[in-house]
């Protein structure tokens, strides 16, 4: 054990000697050289330090080395300017012929990187734009990736989208019906009706993906009223009007129509007639008053519109309400067109009501007409009684003088009346409005079978 630890004991002592002599008794000594060498530097840096020329080139030194530091992050600044370029077209190349794309997008932004100069003639200079080259991708969806060709190689640029998600379908064709719609009506002048469009073609062609075709349930050209030049009564002929494909839902489909434009012959017309004016009291009048006379402003009006309810109307009938009037009284009404009738000759109308105390008179004997009975059905009178009523007409004495029995009617509405014995209410009219009548008996029984 004590050979063992002698061993020991030589081999860590030769290891000091070794580091001593070879490791830190050299450094030492380097160590001091040096310190004995920044001494008598220092004087001399002190002595060429106090001096203004020393000062002078140190300076220029410096600011030049800030010149360099300067002028390299700048050309850093300027290397990395960047300007984005918005909603750049995208160009697609595809056989358009066969097949039909879905998914890609219309317009890009496209970021350009590089000088500001590189980029400024890039922008002065013509390019290609974005393009995607679908050549040779089959019915799919399919990932690609979009490309910006710019002539300059010095700059760098990135898309916004750049790559995307395109769906390529077989383009597919059939043939549709083709109707139109009018827009602006409202636009053209109400004196004139547009009675007859006649298309140039019966039906056209649309195309585009195969559950696109399914969707369309119509096909519209869209005659628009501000597209008619000089519109007037005659035919006039309208170019390029465009055709819209639209769902069961009336939404618009996305699908090619082959021609996109047609034409069409425009039949414009001017229906009017000249009818009467009717004034038509509404309410009673104050307890024994009754009205003596109507005067309005014009006894006749011009209607236009459409042909058929030219055709349909026979006057005009002009409300005014009476209810509680004891006194003569002046009216100004605005005329409210029929269904069908666009323009009137006069808008307003000015109406004088007079008043005079009332008188009745009686007429005895009036059959009892029967209104809006329903098919296959037959009706009589329950009884004698039943089939003709007693009429008192109210008016002003002068009124009552020209009435006649034959100006008066009494019926019975059997709208809605089935098989069987009814008490149905009497209504009366008479041919002059200035005059108020009823029945004395209110109701009459009617027996309703069916037709033998």
């Amino acid at each position: 054990m004590k050979r063992v630890n002698r061993f020991w004991g030589k081999l860590f002592r030769r290891i000091g000697v070794f580091f001593d002599k070879f490791i830190i008794s050299p450094i030492t000594r380097i160590i001091l050289k040096i310190m004995e060498l920044s001494k008598s530097l220092a004087k001399g840096i002190d002595r060429l330090a106090g001096k203004k020329s020393t000062l002078l080139i140190i300076s220029l030194v410096l600011a030049f080395l800030v010149f360099l530091f300067i002028d390299n992050e700048s050309n850093v600044m300027i290397d990395q300017y960047a300007e984005i370029l918005y909603d750049q077209t995208v160009t697609v190349v595809y056989d358009e012929e066969r097949y039909v794309v879905e998914g890609l997008p219309e317009k890009v932004d496209v970021t350009l990187i590089g000088q500001r100069r590189h980029i400024f003639l890039a922008r002065q200079s013509p390019s290609k734009g974005v393009t995607v080259d679908l050549t040779g991708l089959k019915p799919g969806t399919h990932k690609v990736t979009l490309k910006y060709n710019q002539r300059l190689k010095s700059l760098d640029y990135k898309l916004d989208p750049s790559t995307v998600n395109v769906t390529i379908y077989e383009k597919e064709s059939e043939s549709r019906g083709l109707s139109y719609d009018i827009l602006n009506l409202n636009k053209l002048d109400t004196k004139l009706y547009i009675s007859n469009v006649e298309l140039d073609r019966p039906e056209i062609y649309i195309k585009g993906a195969r559950y696109k075709l399914d969707k369309v349930a119509s096909v519209k050209a869209m005659l628009d009223v501000n597209n008619i030049p000089n519109p007037k009564a005659g035919e006039i002929n309208v170019k390029d009007i465009p055709l819209v494909a639209y769902d069961t839902d009336g939404h618009i489909v996305d699908v090619e129509i082959v021609p996109k434009a047609i034409e069409a012959n425009v039949t414009i017309t001017s229906p009017s007639k000249e009818i009467p004016i009717r004034v038509v009291p509404v309410g009673d009048l104050v307890f024994g008053k009754s009205i003596k006379s109507i005067d309005p402003s014009i006894s006749k009006i011009t209607v236009y519109g459409e042909q058929a309810a030219i055709d349909e109307i026979q006057q005009l009938d002009v409300e005014i309400d009476v209810n509680g009037l004891e006194k003569d009284k002046d009216y100004s009404v605005t005329l409210k067109k029929p269904k069908g009738i666009t323009e009137l000759s006069s808008k307003t109308l000015n109406i004088k009501v007079t008043i005079d105390n009332a008188t009745t008179k009686e007429f005895k004997d009036i059959a009892v007409s029967y209104r809006n009975l329903g098919d296959g059905l037959v009706v009589q009178a329950n009884s004698e009684n039943d089939r003709k009523v007693t009429v008192v007409v109210s008016g002003s004495e002068e009124a009552l003088e020209n009435i006649k029995d034959t100006d008066v009617t009494a019926y019975v509405d059997l709208k809605n009346y089935k098989v069987g014995t009814h008490e149905v209410e009497v209504t009366v009219t008479g041919s002059d409005l200035k005059l108020a009548y009823s029945s004395k008996t209110k109701k009459v029984k009617i027996v309703i079978t069916e037709k033998k």
